[in-house]
Protein backbone atom coordinates (compact mmCIF):
# COMPACT_ATOMS: atom_id res chain seq x y z
CA UNK A 1 0.00 0.00 0.00
CA UNK A 2 1.43 3.37 -1.02
CA UNK A 3 2.24 5.72 1.82
CA UNK A 4 0.41 9.01 2.10
CA UNK A 5 2.31 12.24 1.38
CA UNK A 6 1.86 15.70 2.79
CA UNK A 7 0.50 18.51 0.65
CA UNK A 8 3.67 20.63 0.94
CA UNK A 9 5.72 18.68 -1.62
CA UNK A 10 7.61 20.57 -4.34
CA UNK A 11 5.39 21.90 -7.11
CA UNK A 12 7.49 20.63 -10.01
CA UNK A 13 5.30 22.15 -12.71
CA UNK A 14 5.40 25.56 -11.07
CA UNK A 15 9.18 25.29 -10.95
CA UNK A 16 9.32 24.49 -14.66
CA UNK A 17 6.94 27.31 -15.57
CA UNK A 18 9.05 29.76 -13.59
CA UNK A 19 12.16 28.75 -15.53
CA UNK A 20 10.46 28.89 -18.92
CA UNK A 21 8.93 32.31 -18.27
CA UNK A 22 12.43 33.79 -17.98
CA UNK A 23 13.38 32.96 -21.57
CA UNK A 24 11.82 35.83 -23.48
CA UNK A 25 12.99 36.52 -27.02
CA UNK A 26 15.55 39.34 -27.18
CA UNK A 27 14.96 41.87 -29.95
CA UNK A 28 16.24 45.29 -31.00
CA UNK A 29 14.57 45.84 -34.40
CA UNK A 30 10.96 44.97 -35.07
CA UNK A 31 9.65 43.82 -38.46
CA UNK A 32 9.36 47.43 -39.66
CA UNK A 33 13.01 48.16 -38.92
CA UNK A 34 12.10 50.28 -35.90
CA UNK A 35 14.28 50.24 -32.79
CA UNK A 36 12.26 48.79 -29.91
CA UNK A 37 15.15 48.37 -27.46
CA UNK A 38 17.28 51.51 -27.60
CA UNK A 39 19.27 50.59 -24.49
CA UNK A 40 20.54 47.42 -26.16
CA UNK A 41 21.71 49.06 -29.40
CA UNK A 42 25.25 47.89 -30.18
CA UNK A 43 27.97 50.44 -30.83
CA UNK A 44 28.43 50.03 -34.57
CA UNK A 45 29.65 52.79 -36.86
CA UNK A 46 27.74 53.78 -39.98
CA UNK A 47 30.38 51.98 -42.05
CA UNK A 48 30.00 48.80 -40.01
CA UNK A 49 26.22 48.87 -40.39
CA UNK A 50 26.60 49.26 -44.14
CA UNK A 51 29.16 46.47 -44.29
CA UNK A 52 26.85 44.08 -42.46
CA UNK A 53 24.06 44.88 -44.91
CA UNK A 54 26.40 44.34 -47.86
CA UNK A 55 27.32 40.92 -46.53
CA UNK A 56 23.67 39.96 -46.11
CA UNK A 57 22.74 41.07 -49.63
CA UNK A 58 25.83 39.36 -51.08
CA UNK A 59 24.98 36.12 -49.28
CA UNK A 60 21.38 36.16 -50.51
CA UNK A 61 22.71 36.39 -54.08
CA UNK A 62 25.21 33.63 -53.34
CA UNK A 63 22.36 31.44 -52.14
CA UNK A 64 20.27 32.09 -55.24
CA UNK A 65 23.21 31.41 -57.52
CA UNK A 66 24.23 28.28 -55.63
CA UNK A 67 20.73 26.84 -55.98
CA UNK A 68 20.89 27.52 -59.72
CA UNK A 69 24.35 25.94 -60.02
CA UNK A 70 23.15 22.91 -58.08
CA UNK A 71 20.23 22.45 -60.47
CA UNK A 72 22.64 22.68 -63.40
CA UNK A 73 24.75 19.90 -61.89
CA UNK A 74 27.69 22.27 -61.31
CA UNK A 75 27.54 22.00 -57.51
CA UNK A 76 27.09 18.96 -55.33
CA UNK A 77 25.56 19.04 -51.87
CA UNK A 78 23.95 22.38 -51.00
CA UNK A 79 21.82 23.56 -48.08
CA UNK A 80 19.97 26.84 -48.81
CA UNK A 81 20.54 29.77 -46.44
CA UNK A 82 17.99 32.44 -47.46
CA UNK A 83 16.18 33.70 -44.37
CA UNK A 84 19.03 32.91 -42.00
CA UNK A 85 21.41 35.71 -43.02
CA UNK A 86 20.99 37.71 -39.80
CA UNK A 87 21.54 34.63 -37.66
CA UNK A 88 24.61 33.57 -39.59
CA UNK A 89 26.31 36.78 -40.63
CA UNK A 90 25.57 39.07 -37.68
CA UNK A 91 26.93 36.42 -35.32
CA UNK A 92 30.13 36.06 -37.37
CA UNK A 93 30.38 39.86 -37.58
CA UNK A 94 30.83 39.95 -33.79
CA UNK A 95 33.83 37.61 -33.89
CA UNK A 96 37.55 38.28 -34.18
CA UNK A 97 39.86 36.67 -36.71
CA UNK A 98 41.49 34.48 -34.05
CA UNK A 99 38.13 32.95 -33.10
CA UNK A 100 37.46 29.46 -34.45
CA UNK A 101 34.27 28.54 -36.31
CA UNK A 102 33.03 24.93 -36.33
CA UNK A 103 30.14 25.00 -38.79
CA UNK A 104 27.29 22.75 -39.74
CA UNK A 105 26.63 22.10 -43.41
CA UNK A 106 24.33 25.16 -43.77
CA UNK A 107 26.98 27.46 -42.32
CA UNK A 108 29.23 28.01 -45.32
CA UNK A 109 28.49 31.80 -45.37
CA UNK A 110 30.12 32.26 -41.95
CA UNK A 111 33.19 30.41 -43.22
CA UNK A 112 33.44 32.64 -46.29
CA UNK A 113 33.20 35.87 -44.30
CA UNK A 114 35.73 34.45 -41.82
CA UNK A 115 38.22 34.13 -44.67
CA UNK A 116 37.52 30.96 -46.66
CA UNK A 117 37.94 31.65 -50.40
CA UNK A 118 34.69 31.32 -52.32
CA UNK A 119 36.31 28.91 -54.79
CA UNK A 120 37.07 26.50 -51.97
CA UNK A 121 33.49 26.67 -50.76
CA UNK A 122 32.39 25.54 -54.23
CA UNK A 123 35.01 22.78 -54.27
CA UNK A 124 33.79 21.57 -50.89
CA UNK A 125 30.27 21.29 -52.30
CA UNK A 126 31.65 19.23 -55.17
CA UNK A 127 33.42 16.86 -52.79
CA UNK A 128 36.87 17.90 -54.02
CA UNK A 129 39.64 17.40 -51.46
CA UNK A 130 41.02 20.88 -52.17
CA UNK A 131 37.79 22.27 -50.74
CA UNK A 132 38.87 20.94 -47.36
CA UNK A 133 42.40 22.34 -47.47
CA UNK A 134 41.76 25.42 -45.32
CA UNK A 135 44.31 28.21 -45.88
CA UNK A 136 46.71 29.03 -43.07
CA UNK A 137 45.24 31.65 -40.73
CA UNK A 138 41.60 30.93 -41.61
CA UNK A 139 40.21 29.55 -38.38
CA UNK A 140 37.45 27.27 -39.61
CA UNK A 141 37.06 23.54 -40.08
CA UNK A 142 35.11 21.86 -42.85
CA UNK A 143 31.34 21.78 -42.34
CA UNK A 144 30.19 18.91 -40.17
CA UNK A 145 27.75 16.57 -41.90
CA UNK A 146 26.93 14.49 -38.81
CA UNK A 147 24.07 16.31 -37.08
CA UNK A 148 25.26 17.98 -33.87
CA UNK A 149 28.75 16.46 -33.83
CA UNK A 150 30.33 19.91 -34.13
CA UNK A 151 29.19 20.63 -30.56
CA UNK A 152 31.57 18.02 -29.20
CA UNK A 153 34.38 19.34 -31.38
CA UNK A 154 33.72 22.94 -30.31
CA UNK A 155 33.90 22.00 -26.64
CA UNK A 156 37.31 20.42 -27.25
CA UNK A 157 38.64 23.32 -29.29
CA UNK A 158 37.43 25.78 -26.65
CA UNK A 159 39.11 23.83 -23.85
CA UNK A 160 42.33 23.82 -25.86
CA UNK A 161 42.09 27.60 -26.20
CA UNK A 162 41.63 27.94 -22.47
CA UNK A 163 44.63 25.75 -21.67
CA UNK A 164 46.78 27.75 -24.08
CA UNK A 165 45.61 31.03 -22.60
CA UNK A 166 44.47 32.48 -25.92
CA UNK A 167 41.95 35.31 -25.93
CA UNK A 168 39.67 33.62 -28.43
CA UNK A 169 36.48 31.59 -28.57
CA UNK A 170 35.20 28.52 -30.39
CA UNK A 171 31.86 29.12 -32.10
CA UNK A 172 29.60 26.40 -33.45
CA UNK A 173 26.21 26.18 -35.09
CA UNK A 174 23.49 23.59 -35.42
CA UNK A 175 19.77 23.66 -36.11
CA UNK A 176 16.81 22.84 -33.89
CA UNK A 177 17.09 19.24 -35.08
CA UNK A 178 20.68 19.15 -33.84
CA UNK A 179 19.51 20.06 -30.34
CA UNK A 180 17.78 16.67 -30.19
CA UNK A 181 21.10 14.86 -30.56
CA UNK A 182 23.15 13.52 -27.67
CA UNK A 183 26.23 15.40 -28.85
CA UNK A 184 24.39 18.66 -28.20
CA UNK A 185 23.96 17.90 -24.51
CA UNK A 186 27.42 16.41 -24.10
CA UNK A 187 29.03 19.42 -25.75
CA UNK A 188 27.35 22.11 -23.66
CA UNK A 189 27.77 20.07 -20.47
CA UNK A 190 31.51 19.49 -21.04
CA UNK A 191 32.14 23.14 -21.96
CA UNK A 192 30.12 24.31 -18.98
CA UNK A 193 31.96 22.04 -16.53
CA UNK A 194 35.34 23.38 -17.66
CA UNK A 195 34.21 26.95 -18.32
CA UNK A 196 35.54 26.60 -21.84
CA UNK A 197 35.29 29.72 -24.04
CA UNK A 198 32.61 28.51 -26.46
CA UNK A 199 29.49 29.96 -28.03
CA UNK A 200 26.89 27.38 -29.05
CA UNK A 201 24.28 28.48 -31.59
CA UNK A 202 21.02 26.70 -32.30
CA UNK A 203 19.44 28.21 -35.39
CA UNK A 204 15.83 27.31 -34.75
CA UNK A 205 14.22 27.34 -38.20
CA UNK A 206 11.33 25.31 -36.77
CA UNK A 207 11.45 22.18 -38.90
CA UNK A 208 14.91 20.57 -38.83
CA UNK A 209 14.62 18.46 -41.98
CA UNK A 210 10.83 18.09 -41.80
CA UNK A 211 9.93 17.53 -38.14
CA UNK A 212 8.29 20.50 -36.36
CA UNK A 213 10.20 21.66 -33.32
CA UNK A 214 7.11 21.02 -31.19
CA UNK A 215 7.52 17.29 -31.90
CA UNK A 216 11.23 17.33 -31.11
CA UNK A 217 11.00 18.60 -27.55
CA UNK A 218 8.52 19.40 -24.81
CA UNK A 219 10.59 22.46 -23.84
CA UNK A 220 9.08 25.84 -24.65
CA UNK A 221 12.49 27.09 -25.78
CA UNK A 222 15.76 25.48 -26.74
CA UNK A 223 17.62 28.23 -24.87
CA UNK A 224 16.31 26.91 -21.54
CA UNK A 225 18.22 23.66 -22.06
CA UNK A 226 21.30 25.64 -21.01
CA UNK A 227 20.00 25.58 -17.42
CA UNK A 228 20.73 21.86 -17.10
CA UNK A 229 24.34 22.47 -18.15
CA UNK A 230 24.73 25.38 -15.74
CA UNK A 231 25.44 27.92 -18.47
CA UNK A 232 23.58 31.02 -19.72
CA UNK A 233 20.98 30.51 -22.41
CA UNK A 234 19.50 33.27 -24.58
CA UNK A 235 16.69 33.24 -27.11
CA UNK A 236 17.09 35.99 -29.72
CA UNK A 237 15.16 37.15 -32.75
CA UNK A 238 17.23 35.50 -35.45
CA UNK A 239 15.77 37.75 -38.16
CA UNK A 240 17.14 40.83 -36.35
CA UNK A 241 20.84 41.34 -37.18
CA UNK A 242 21.42 43.93 -34.46
CA UNK A 243 20.00 41.65 -31.76
CA UNK A 244 22.05 38.69 -32.96
CA UNK A 245 25.20 40.81 -33.07
CA UNK A 246 24.62 42.19 -29.58
CA UNK A 247 24.09 38.84 -27.86
CA UNK A 248 27.05 37.29 -29.68
CA UNK A 249 29.33 40.15 -28.69
CA UNK A 250 28.27 39.81 -25.05
CA UNK A 251 28.73 36.03 -25.12
CA UNK A 252 32.21 36.44 -26.57
CA UNK A 253 33.14 38.98 -23.91
CA UNK A 254 32.04 36.61 -21.17
CA UNK A 255 33.93 33.72 -22.72
CA UNK A 256 37.30 35.48 -23.08
CA UNK A 257 36.91 36.80 -19.53
CA UNK A 258 36.85 33.24 -18.26
CA UNK A 259 33.12 33.09 -17.52
CA UNK A 260 32.47 30.07 -19.72
CA UNK A 261 30.18 29.23 -22.63
CA UNK A 262 26.78 30.51 -23.73
CA UNK A 263 23.95 28.81 -25.60
CA UNK A 264 22.17 31.12 -28.06
CA UNK A 265 18.92 30.12 -29.76
CA UNK A 266 18.20 32.24 -32.83
CA UNK A 267 14.55 32.20 -33.90
CA UNK A 268 14.81 32.11 -37.66
CA UNK A 269 13.40 30.52 -40.81
CA UNK A 270 14.85 29.00 -43.97
CA UNK A 271 12.86 30.01 -46.99
CA UNK A 272 14.09 27.16 -49.18
CA UNK A 273 14.21 23.39 -48.72
CA UNK A 274 16.38 21.71 -46.11
CA UNK A 275 18.85 20.77 -48.85
CA UNK A 276 18.72 20.51 -52.62
CA UNK A 277 18.79 16.72 -52.34
CA UNK A 278 15.08 16.24 -52.99
CA UNK A 279 13.46 17.88 -49.96
CA UNK A 280 9.99 19.38 -50.60
CA UNK A 281 9.06 21.85 -47.82
CA UNK A 282 5.49 22.19 -49.12
CA UNK A 283 4.83 18.73 -47.67
CA UNK A 284 5.35 19.91 -44.11
CA UNK A 285 5.02 23.73 -44.20
CA UNK A 286 1.98 25.79 -45.07
CA UNK A 287 1.97 28.77 -47.42
CA UNK A 288 0.46 30.85 -44.59
CA UNK A 289 3.48 30.11 -42.41
CA UNK A 290 5.87 30.91 -45.25
CA UNK A 291 4.09 34.22 -45.82
CA UNK A 292 4.21 35.05 -42.11
CA UNK A 293 7.97 34.60 -41.99
CA UNK A 294 8.61 36.38 -45.27
CA UNK A 295 7.30 39.50 -43.56
CA UNK A 296 10.14 39.08 -41.06
CA UNK A 297 12.82 38.86 -43.77
CA UNK A 298 16.11 40.04 -42.21
CA UNK A 299 17.19 41.88 -45.36
CA UNK A 300 13.92 43.80 -45.60
CA UNK A 301 13.99 44.68 -41.90
CA UNK A 302 17.59 45.86 -41.89
CA UNK A 303 17.14 47.74 -45.16
CA UNK A 304 14.26 49.72 -43.65
CA UNK A 305 16.36 50.55 -40.61
CA UNK A 306 19.30 51.76 -42.69
CA UNK A 307 17.15 53.74 -45.12
CA UNK A 308 15.64 55.66 -42.23
CA UNK A 309 19.18 56.62 -41.21
CA UNK A 310 20.09 57.50 -44.83
CA UNK A 311 22.72 54.76 -44.81
CA UNK A 312 21.41 52.60 -47.63
CA UNK A 313 20.29 53.30 -51.17
CA UNK A 314 19.10 51.34 -54.18
CA UNK A 315 22.39 52.13 -55.93
CA UNK A 316 24.36 50.62 -53.04
CA UNK A 317 22.25 47.50 -53.16
CA UNK A 318 22.62 47.11 -56.91
CA UNK A 319 26.36 47.65 -56.66
CA UNK A 320 26.58 44.90 -54.03
CA UNK A 321 24.49 42.54 -56.15
CA UNK A 322 26.67 43.09 -59.22
CA UNK A 323 29.83 42.58 -57.17
CA UNK A 324 28.45 39.32 -55.80
CA UNK A 325 27.51 38.05 -59.27
CA UNK A 326 30.93 38.89 -60.68
CA UNK A 327 32.86 37.28 -57.82
CA UNK A 328 30.66 34.18 -57.91
CA UNK A 329 31.20 33.86 -61.67
CA UNK A 330 34.97 34.09 -61.23
CA UNK A 331 35.01 31.66 -58.33
CA UNK A 332 32.97 28.99 -60.11
CA UNK A 333 35.24 29.34 -63.16
CA UNK A 334 38.26 28.84 -60.92
CA UNK A 335 36.58 25.77 -59.45
CA UNK A 336 35.86 24.50 -62.97
CA UNK A 337 39.53 24.99 -63.89
CA UNK A 338 40.77 23.08 -60.85
CA UNK A 339 42.18 19.70 -61.97
CA UNK A 340 39.77 16.85 -61.33
CA UNK A 341 40.73 14.83 -58.29
CA UNK A 342 42.09 11.35 -58.93
CA UNK A 343 42.17 8.23 -56.82
CA UNK A 344 45.95 8.52 -56.62
CA UNK A 345 45.57 12.08 -55.27
CA UNK A 346 43.53 10.77 -52.36
CA UNK A 347 46.06 8.01 -51.68
CA UNK A 348 48.94 10.48 -51.71
CA UNK A 349 47.37 12.90 -49.22
CA UNK A 350 45.96 10.27 -46.87
CA UNK A 351 49.24 9.11 -45.35
CA UNK A 352 52.65 10.63 -44.73
CA UNK A 353 54.04 7.22 -45.65
CA UNK A 354 51.81 5.06 -47.82
CA UNK A 355 51.22 1.58 -46.34
CA UNK A 356 52.61 -1.35 -48.32
CA UNK A 357 49.14 -2.77 -49.02
CA UNK A 358 48.20 0.46 -50.85
CA UNK A 359 51.40 0.81 -52.86
CA UNK A 360 50.40 -1.97 -55.27
CA UNK A 361 46.91 -0.47 -55.69
CA UNK A 362 48.48 2.94 -56.22
CA UNK A 363 50.51 1.69 -59.18
CA UNK A 364 47.43 0.06 -60.70
CA UNK A 365 45.40 3.28 -60.50
CA UNK A 366 48.33 5.40 -61.67
CA UNK A 367 48.52 3.30 -64.82
CA UNK A 368 44.77 3.59 -65.41
CA UNK A 369 44.83 7.37 -64.94
CA UNK A 370 47.67 7.79 -67.42
CA UNK A 371 45.62 6.34 -70.29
Amino acid sequence: MASKTKNNTVDAMKQLEKIESQFEMFQILNEEGEVVNEAAMPELSDEQLQELMKRMVYTRILDQRSISLNRQGRLGFYAPTAGQEASQLASQFALEKEDFILPGYRDVPQMIWHGLPLTQAFLFSRGHFKGNQIPEGVNVISPQIIIGAQYIQAAGVALGMKKRGTQAVAVTYTGDGGSSQGDFYEGINFAGAYKAPAIFFVQNNRFAISTPVEKQTAAQTIAQKAVAAGIPGIQVDGMDPLAVYAVTLEARKRAVNGEGPTLIETMTYRYGPHTMAGDDPTRYRTSDLDNEWEKKDPLVRFRKFLEKKNLWTEDMENETIEKAKEEIKNAIKEADDTPKQKVTDLMEIMYEEMPDYLKEQYEIYKEKESK
